[in-house]
């Protein structure tokens, strides 16, 4: 089987499932990237600490508990 017979397949049995919206809706979270994440990664992972993570998880529960407040 061809790989354009595929796709079409794949398509039809998803918006007989989910319909269009949710065909475009699931499809959406498929993005073609770009780079090489396995060298990039080094650059960013090679900065982070245990500590640097755990402040930043702190900060973040901070900021989330501060927007709940103002809600």
């Amino acid at each position: 089987m061809k790989l354009t017979s595929i796709k079409k397949e794949v398509y039809k049995a998803l918006i007989d499932a989910l319909g269009v919206a949710g065909t475009l809706k699931f499809l959406q979270q498929f993005k073609v990237g770009y780079g090489d994440y396995t060298k990039e990664r080094h650059q960013w992972l090679s900065q982070l600490t245990v500590n640097g993570f755990r402040n930043y998880v702190k900060q973040k529960k901070l900021n989330n508990n501060e927007k709940s407040l103002l809600s």
